[in-house]
């Protein structure tokens, strides 16, 4: 799993039949900081997040076996929207406060 924030929409008009309907969006990697990467990755969104959230992106395998991505062509999925994150004792993120 990775964790990222929601920086953009891909749109395509032209995609596979098991893809429609679906929204693209384009998540930026951040590290346990909380401090963005140059990583980034397009993940198919299957629980209704919005731009400039903070997410928990899934690839590979364990992209496929959501509800809404079974045998779909699905690398990466976004599965959930994070409230908080804290690091040791820390906590770096919450996303009420940001």
């Amino acid at each position: 799993m990775l964790m990222g924030k929601v920086v953009g929409t891909v749109i395509s008009t032209q995609k596979d039949p098991g893809l429609q309907g679906y929204k693209l969006f384009v998540v930026q990697c951040v590290d346990v900081s909380m401090k963005p990467t140059s990583s980034y990755v397009i993940a198919v969104d299957a629980i209704g997040c919005g731009e400039d959230e903070m997410v928990i992106v899934v690839q590979g395998s364990s992209a496929r076996i959501t509800e809404r991505t079974k045998n779909k062509p699905v690398d990466a999925a976004i599965i959930a929207i994070v409230d908080s994150v804290e690091v040791g004792k820390n906590r770096v993120y919450e996303k009420y406060k940001q």
